[in-house]
Formats: C-alpha cells, structure tokens, sequence
C-alpha cells in the first residue's frame, strides 16, 4: 500500500492546481514526453494509440462517405500564402518559414504548413472544370506547426497532428451541408466515442477561422470550468474559389466559382478527453476509445494454476473487448495503482481464493466501485456490457457537470461573476465587435458560439447586457484555452 500510495502522490490534486495536474497526468500516464524543441512534444505509445483510435474511427466515416485521403506538401510558397489576404492575416503571427536549404538562401521563403487550404486550391484548380467533376472530397493526415507563445502538451503544441479535410461544392448549399455533416460526425465522435459532451453552435465573425465565411464548432467544459474549442467545421464559401479562380462550367455552360470547406479535428482532442475525465489517480479513459479495456492483475501469480487462469481468462475475454494480462514480478498494490494511473476502464484481479470460489473481483477504474462477478461463460458478456454502462455513466456524469455550470446572466455583473466562477455564461449579444473585446478585457471571457438551441431565440425587447442596444444573438461566452 505504500508503494500505492506513494505512486499516486506523484500527481498535483486538480483541486490544488488544474494546471500543473494535468501535465502530471500527460507525463506520469506516459501520453507524451517534452523534446529539446520548444513547445513540441514526443507522443508516447498510449499517446498514440489514443490518436490512431481518433483516426481509424474519423477516417473510416469519411471514406464510407465518399472522402478520399491525399498528401500535400508541407511546405508552402509565400506567393501562395499571400493569395487569400484574410487569411495570411489570420496566421501570419504563427507562420514558421524555411529561409535557406542548406547553405544556400531560398529565392522565396517557404511556409512550413499551419494549414493547407492555399495548397489544395492550387490543385483543385487544375483538376476542377466542369460540374461534373463536384463535389470533390478530400482529406489529409498529416502534422502541422504553429508557433505558439505559450505551449501545452496535446492542448497547444507548435507541432500538431489532425486531419484536413477540403471540399468543393457546386454552391453554397451544397458546401453547407458537407459542413454540418462533418459538424455532426464530430459530435458522434466526441459524445459517443470519447464521452464528452458538446455545444454546437457557429462562431462569432471575429472568432471564426481566417478566410471562412461561417465556422461552425463544438465546444465542452473542462472540469476546472474552462471552454474547449474541441472540432471545427469551417464553410469557406467562394471566398478561396475566387482568390485562386477556381471555376467549372455549370449546367448550362456558365462559368462558377467553387464552394469549399475545411475542417479538423486534432490531438488537442486528448487533452479535453484528459481534463474531462480524469482524476488524481490518473488518466480516465472511456472504453470504447481506449486501447486497452480490461487489465488482469494476477494476485499471487507464483502460485500454481494462478497465471494459466490468467491467460485462460485473456483468452476468453478477448473476443469482446480488449485485453491485457500484467505478469510483471511488480507487488499487485503497484499494478493496482499502475492500472488506476494507465487508465484502464476496468481491472479484474484473480488469485487461489477467486479461482477456488469460482469468481473475480472487477474495478471500474471511472468509480473505482469493486464487483465480484463469476467467473463462468457469461462473464464475457457481462464485462462487455460493464464497459457500455461505463461510457453511458462518464458521459452522463460530464454533461450533468456542464449543464450545471452552465447559466444565463441577466445583468452585467451578475455576468462578470458567472464567468468568475466558471462554465458557459449564456447573455443576450449585440452583435458588437467592441462588446466582445470589452467583455474578453473585464472578465477574461470570450463569445464561444451562438448554439442551434438558440439561434432562432425570440429576442424581442431583449437588450444587449454591456452596450443596451438590441440583442441580436444569445451567445455562450466562457474563459477558455
């Protein structure tokens, strides 16, 4: 127990300091490691096996959906850059540029990629000429880098990893709707995959990506209270179709601009799956994202019969669910904590007297709630069914926590300690640009979607909180990363 205890103390309470437990999780649950290049972080293999779930399951829709992947070039000229003015702007303080190959200096700068909507319009313009060539769907898996002031592992990292997704569409219709589909795979993904619950809505025009005509986005709470940007679908409209004169013959011989979208979702992903639901013993998974569900920790594995029980119960489970057997010469408190630590949904522990009784003893890692279950055929079934219940509880315990820290604010200051407390604050918007920035100056909080529950809210004699004028929009705004 003592090695248990001391273990876990190696973790920072989240109560004490969110921030500094939550690296301690990254680090001590070996997600990632930090590298000798600022704000880029190694992605250890749990890390990674989190990613590659990410990705097998995003890929998979956008395949069986039409999508076909591709792979651009990471760098970029800076002619093409500079193509979509509002663009550049957006992320030219984030831009890291290759100036020389080796000892020769470049005649033209080359961007390494923040983003990749200027490399795909210079090929779908080559390949693009008639309607009968739309939609185009394409997406990439690929890293990007962002040169970031302050950096955070999977949260905001100069380097990234995500998938791009670009499309062209005939009209605008056509390209909102391919927006909100991803929107909604997006959704499926965070709440029926990673148990987090999100807040779908459109962005505001200065919080929307640059060059995008509407963003659309799904945002969630972290457990200390803060908004997470987590997916973003983005309808660029024909705003890049006509910066890179990308057009095609409708129907009847006419010459259009393309529609286009692009959207994303990123490893930032796993820093809200840490900050949701994990504790001061460790990483938290939910089992239909985690790599491995089921840990068997033998107890008195020396003793005969002990570990083929083990690997008999591997054996049968695995059919199901993914498993593991710790036949480590470690003492079985130490696996007990490496397992809570690791984040396994559930732990079965099996010794002489479980086997002789004919049962295990089963761990929800979520609870930590023990159950004796028998060990016979169904058991199977009944930690498969176990691991549903788990997601179904993780999920239902997050969203209870957001909605409760989500409120309307009916004055100013009543807003102002809304936001100090934490969670979304509901408040009817002007539409002021100069609102925002006093609200995000005031209280540290920023517009963080207008959502559909609300996007057709009667606002009739409803008034701005901040400027008086009529509100035009009933905006969630929160302090977020």
């Amino acid at each position: 127990m003592a090695k248990k205890e001391g273990f876990v103390k190696q973790i920072t309470s989240r109560d004490v300091d969110f921030a500094k437990w939550y690296t301690d999780v990254c680090l001590k649950a070996e997600l990632c490691d930090y590298s000798s290049v600022k704000g880029c972080m190694v992605v250890r293999p749990l890390g990674t096996a989190l990613w590659e779930g990410i990705q097998n399951i995003v890929d998979t829709h956008l395949k069986e959906t039409g999508h076909q992947n591709v792979l651009m070039p990471m760098l970029i000229p800076e002619h093409l850059l500079l193509k979509e003015a509002e663009h550049v702007e957006g992320f030219a303080p984030e831009v890291a540029w290759v100036t020389a190959g080796g000892d020769s200096p470049l005649q033209e700068r080359l961007a390494v990629r923040p983003t990749s909507e200027v490399m795909f319009c210079e090929h779908f313009k080559k390949i693009i000429h008639s309607h009968r060539d739309l939609p185009v769907l394409y997406n990439q898996w690929v890293s990007v880098m962002r040169w970031e002031k302050t950096t955070r592992p999977f949260l905001r990292t100069t380097e990234f990893f995500w998938h791009e997704g670009h499309t062209c569409h005939v009209d605008y219709e056509d390209a909102d709707k391919e927006a909100l589909m991803i929107l909604d795979m997006y959704v499926d993904v965070c709440e029926n995959v990673l148990a987090i619950p999100v807040v779908s809505g459109v962005k505001s025009e200065s919080e929307k990506f640059a060059g995008a005509d509407k963003t659309y986005t799904n945002e969630t709470l972290m457990y200390d209270g803060k908004a997470l940007q987590i997916t973003t679908s983005h309808h660029l409209g024909d705003n890049f179709g006509k910066a890179f004169e990308i057009t095609y013959a409708d129907k009847n011989g006419q010459e259009q601009f393309v529609n286009t979208t692009s959207w994303a979702i990123t490893t930032r992903a796993i820093g809200g799956l840490i900050m949701v639901h994990s504790d001061d013993r460790g990483l938290v998974l939910p089992p239909r994202i985690a790599p491995t569900q089921v840990a068997i920790i033998p107890i008195a594995q020396h003793k005969e019969g002990v570990l083929d029980k083990a690997y008999d119960l591997r054996d049968q489970l695995k059919e199901k669910v993914t498993v593991m057997v710790d036949a480590t010469d470690k003492q079985p408190g130490w696996k007990f904590s490496e397992a809570e630590m690791k984040g396994y949904p559930v732990r079965i522990e099996i010794g002489p007297k479980d086997i002789e009784a004919g049962e295990v003893v089963v761990v929800r890692r979520d609870t930590l709630e023990k159950i004796t279950m028998a060990l016979d055929e169904n058991l199977t079934d009944n930690i498969d069914n176990l691991l549903n219940q788990i997601h179904v509880d993780m999920l239902n315990r997050a969203r209870e926590r957001q909605n409760a820290k989500t409120r309307i604010a009916h004055s100013k200051e009543e807003f102002a300690e809304l936001v100090k407390d934490g969670g979304f604050v509901i408040a009817p918007w002007s539409g002021d640009a100069e609102v925002e920035d006093q609200i995000k100056e005031e209280t540290g909080a920023s517009s963080r979607c207008l959502s559909f529950e609300y996007i057709d809210a009667d606002l009739t004699g409803v008034k701005d909180l901040w400027n008086g004028k009529d509100a035009k929009y009933m905006m969630h705004w929160a302090r977020a990363y």
